[in-house]
């Protein structure tokens, strides 16, 4: 396994893991191909594939505000899982943005999404209990959540 840049040519197999993942969260604007170039235009040297035998088996979206970092979308294709795959992701996608200055590190995980919790907690992301998460979309956004 090997882990790469990601580039906008990644894309339609980095979709196929998202939308076969449970408990992402998708909308047709920000996760479409325009969307996703816009993204790794913004964060070129944080988002990252993970590839075997030149196939995307795992792809993590990062970025940062100049402050602080967050992680968006990563995901690991199901019958790569528990390979270390979304470890190897997620430790080269933070110590790009530790090269960006970004000291502290955010993701947002659905509460119903299990698995998606029971890694970040074992990656020593702690719960905001107190914190209310609230969001408002500027443009007509459709979700295309898996369940």
């Amino acid at each position: 396994m090997e882990v790469l840049a990601m580039k906008i040519e990644d894309y339609d197999e980095a979709w196929k893991i998202w939308v076969h993942t449970k408990g992402m969260g998708l909308n047709n604007l920000d996760d479409s191909r325009e969307g996703i170039r816009k993204f790794l235009r913004r964060n070129p040297s944080t988002c990252f594939v993970a590839k075997n035998e030149g196939k995307v088996i795992g792809v993590i979206l990062a970025g940062n505000d100049g402050r602080r970092g967050y992680i968006y979308h990563l995901a690991v294709k199901e019958s790569e899982r528990r390979k270390g795959v979304a470890d190897r992701l997620l430790k080269t996608a933070m110590k790009a943005l530790e090269k960006e200055g970004i000291k502290k590190i955010a993701s947002l995980v659905y509460k119903e999404n299990k698995i998606g919790n029971q890694f970040w907690e074992k990656e020593g992301f702690v719960l905001k209990e107190g914190m209310r998460y609230r969001s408002k979309a500027v443009a007509d956004l459709y979700d295309i959540s898996i369940e």
